[in-house]
């Protein structure tokens, strides 16, 4: 009789790994297809991030074009605003006082 009840818990104790065996390979393949799809979505993610970084460079290089108009316009108009006293006193024909001989 005591060989009967370990053969029962023998047998128990196979069940239980055939269970756990079971269990482990179904959590496997949800893993395996957790990963599938962190590794779809991290893809899709990635090329979000391309596609708004260069969106990004493009704004970023059409600001840079725009400053760089701008600073010529305002170097431009610095020497007109420069000029403009030297300008007006000539068209209204101011003339500088000569000095006493």
């Amino acid at each position: 009789m005591a060989r009967s009840q370990k053969n029962g818990r023998l047998e128990e104790a196979m069940a239980s790994l055939a269970r756990s065996q079971e269990n482990l390979l179904q959590n496997q393949a949800i893993f395996v297809q957790s990963q599938a799809t962190f590794q779809a979505e991290l893809r899709e993610l990635q090329r979000e991030n391309a596609q708004r970084f260069a969106r990004i460079e493009t704004i970023l290089l059409d600001h840079s074009r725009i400053l760089a108009e701008h600073t010529r316009i305002l170097a431009e108009h610095s020497r007109a605003l420069a000029a403009l006293p030297e300008a007006v006193r000539d068209k209204i024909g101011f003339r500088p006082a000569q000095p006493a001989p």
